[in-house]
């Protein structure tokens, strides 16, 4: 029985070298069914598909947190968008926490295709609405403005165009309800910050 995570290369026109990446994690079947415990309800079953495997949005920070790929990961995919529906059901997951389980929210702060130019420099100056929402969001997250947060295609500076699909940024929704719930969510920093081809990488921890 296959006791190792897969990957899924689910992305298209990158250099050969992105196809090659090998993160062999264990399963956390266990977590699973925590999981579908916190959140599953008649209405909204959990499907729970271990042979599917980790995609870039998991595999590509894990590699840099845990390099050795020796802790159990399960991946779940978001069932919605919603800003609300996900910021609660981080609140549910925030129980897990409790428990010693790290939940990661995976994306960019900034998210728009169109300013990646790998021919310029990886930190060259990035488009003025790419730093402004940046900005934007690090006082937002700093002072557990949870409203705008979650309204953030109403309140911040270029919404629409940081975040043409918001993918990208929901997951922070999750997070959010999980220190929200174990009470740290006054209690962030800033773990990775700066700009990647124009897209801001900033990465919040709620400790």
């Amino acid at each position: 029985m296959r006791k190792k995570n897969p990957l899924v290369y689910d992305f298209w026109g990158f250099p050969q070298h992105y196809y090659t990446v090998e993160y062999d994690s264990p399963l956390a079947p266990d977590l699973a069914m925590d999981v579908a415990k916190l959140i599953a309800t008649p209405d909204n079953p959990i499907q729970h598909d271990p042979h599917r495997g980790l995609d870039h949005g998991a595999y590509v920070p894990l590699v840099e947190l845990f390099p050795e790929a020796d802790v159990p990961v399960l991946q779940m995919s978001l069932p919605t968008l919603d800003a609300r529906q996900l910021f609660e059901m981080g609140r549910k997951l925030g129980e897990l926490r409790d428990q010693g389980t790290m939940i990661v929210g995976s994306g960019f702060t900034t998210h728009n295709l169109q300013w990646f130019n790998p021919s310029a420099p990886a930190d060259a100056t990035p488009p003025t609405a790419s730093a402004e929402f940046d900005h934007w969001a690090a006082e937002a997250v700093a002072t557990g403005d949870i409203d705008a947060i979650l309204d953030f295609e109403n309140r911040a500076p270029g919404a629409k165009i940081a975040h043409p699909r918001t993918e990208h940024w929901a997951p922070l929704y999750v997070a959010l309800g999980a220190a929200d719930a174990t009470g740290e969510l006054t209690n962030s920093q800033t773990a990775v910050d700066g700009f990647w081809y124009g897209l801001s990488k900033r990465s919040w921890q709620f400790n």
